[in-house]
């Protein structure tokens, strides 16, 4: 009974193992079967034998994300939610509300409603709170609460909300939702265009596309393409993109592995549009992956002037893989590189500290390579861009307000105190800030520094050595040198908190849509775009 035990154990192990491995066999065969059937003995084991109640699911699920952990970030293990999400990601439809929504410690609230989408039409506005789905109360809810809002085409979904603390409700027709991988294209002057890319999905280059040849149509002599934001997706979206600007047969670039299959070489394939209107793109530190493709490939071949801030540096390739009971893993595969030959990866997942943290390629490690005009790129830190109007540091502080939500319920509560008629010209005050870093005290935000975190233990080690007596006033008066700096570094970073704010308070009052046209008017980097792009000298002269 033991060995037939064992035997049925090691078979559909053996069978995983050559699924996961295919005809790569780049470790030993025999080794992963090895550890794969001391896992599963293991696993057997501990959920039959352990003193307390297990659960086989959530052991699992534990184990699988451990050990992808140390691989790096983006090969993840996808469950039956995750595919579907990743999906709709990859598609941009998906049958529901038509809006944003988050979960937060038991609350479901709109984080953003589609312009003119059922939730739009019913009223719902981000900021509100639903508490109940038909009967179903979100709190103590065990799922995914925002499945409860899916549903078939047609079909009608009532929900509670609160909005204000005032107690609403809502009848909702769900219907088919599409995002957008180009949101928003339009004429900034007579003969300037600008297209906003906000994800490479399956439509990313048709739209994309349909919006070029619309703006010049409309007279646009002149092109500003707008990734800020966009986190990437589909690699062959993103070689279409770049096919739109530059001629057929034209290296775009190269994945490289150590598995021979995923080498290869990625060309465009298609007639361009328009190899000659003049073209800025737009980056940033949340421009990424794909995004990094299109301007990388654009810098190389010194077809686009590249504004903005130095990108993510994403360099990696990913690829889904089926597994049992429909779930995927979403594994790297290989790296990318752009026509110059650079490598724009900017943590070394290979290399870590001693916090099992990747090691970010230093800049004097950075190698030099040459555009097709001989002009000097770098890689291994991001998309430098030809125009660099200097990074904006998220720091620890911004991501704690952000984690709390902060800067959300503000801008919710803003737009709740504020009837504005005209968003065109919209400037938050110094008083505003004020404003805002009392509503932070009144929300009693609180953020805990690494550097507090180290005196505290170095403090605790003290009081185990019977030391504080001596370094008590000084731990204290440090403590108290650490607050008066957290409440300085919301003051440095102002300048980015007002613009998180503005963006998030105009899209209050006239949707995502229409913070893009307060972007032509108003948005530093457009207006930076537009000034290289009137004036030919100075365009030509950066690319030279």
């Amino acid at each position: 009974m033991k060995n037939l035990l064992k035997k049925n154990i090691l078979i559909p192990v053996l069978a995983l193992s050559m699924v996961l491995t295919g005809s790569a066999f780049k470790n030993d065969f025999f080794e992963i079967a090895k550890q794969m059937e001391i896992f599963t003995t293991l696993f057997k084991e501990i959920n039959m034998n352990y003193v307390d109640e297990t659960n086989p699911a959530d052991l699992m699920d534990t184990a699988i994300k451990s050990m992808l952990a140390d691989l790096d970030p983006y090969t993840n293990f996808l469950n039956e939610q995750d595919v579907e999400a990743a999906r709709i990601n990859n598609t941009g439809d998906y049958i529901g509300i038509g809006a944003k929504v988050r979960t937060f410690k038991d609350k479901l609230v709109i984080v953003e409603p589609y312009k003119d989408y059922p939730a739009d039409k019913a009223g719902l506005k981000a900021g509100d709170e639903i508490i109940k789905v038909g009967n179903t109360a979100i709190k103590g809810f065990e799922g995914l609460a925002g499945d409860l809002l899916k549903g078939t085409p047609g079909s009608q979904v009532e929900v509670t909300y609160l909005r204000q603390n005032q107690t609403k409700t809502a009848t909702i027709d769900r219907a088919e939702v599409e995002i957008n991988a180009v949101p928003h294209f339009s004429m900034i002057n007579s003969n300037t265009g600008y297209i906003v890319l906000s994800r490479f999905n399956n439509k990313a280059a048709a739209q994309t596309n349909y919006a070029l040849r619309d703006l010049k149509a409309q007279g646009a002599q002149r092109l500003i393409l707008d990734l800020r934001g966009n986190p990437g997706g589909l690699l062959n979206e993103s070689i279409k993109i770049v096919n739109l600007f530059v001629p057929k047969n034209q290296l775009v670039v190269t994945t490289k592995s150590q598995i021979k299959k995923y080498n290869r070489t990625y060309y465009t394939q298609n007639e361009p549009i328009d190899t000659e209107i003049p073209l800025v793109v737009l980056i940033d530190g949340a421009s990424a992956s794909a995004s990094e493709i299109v301007a990388g490939a654009l810098q190389d071949l010194d077809r686009a002037v590249i504004v903005g801030s130095r990108s993510f540096g994403k360099g990696l390739v990913q690829r889904p893989k089926q597994l049992t009971y429909g779930t995927q893993i979403k594994i790297t595969i290989s790296r990318y590189y752009t026509p110059s030959g650079r490598c724009i990866q900017s943590l070394d997942y290979r290399n870590r500290n001693e916090k099992g943290e990747a090691i970010k390629v230093k800049q004097e490690n950075y190698n030099a390579f040459k555009t097709k005009n001989g002009r000097k790129v770098f890689d291994g830190g991001g998309v430098l861009p030809d125009v660099n109007l200097g990074a904006t540091k998220n720091s620890p502080i911004i991501q704690a307000i952000n984690q709390e939500n902060l800067l959300f319920d503000f801008a919710t509560q803003y737009y709740y105190n504020n009837d504005l008629s005209d968003i065109s010209n919209f400037k938050l005050s110094d008083a505003d800030f004020d404003h805002f870093k009392s509503y932070l005290k009144t929300n009693n935000f609180t953020f805990e520094t690494q550097t507090e975190k180290a005196f505290l233990k170095a403090f605790e080690a003290a009081e185990k050595e019977d030391l504080t007596e001596s370094i008590t006033a000084d731990y204290n008066a440090l403590i108290s040198s650490l607050i008066k700096s957290k409440t300085k570094a919301i003051d440095d970073n102002k300048v980015y908190l007002l613009t998180l704010l503005t963006e998030e308070i105009v899209k209050r009052y006239v949707y995502r849509e229409g913070l893009y046209d307060y972007y032509k008017i108003n948005d530093p980097k457009v207006k930076k775009a537009t000034e290289i792009l009137n004036s030919p000298l100075t365009y030509t002269g950066y690319l030279r």
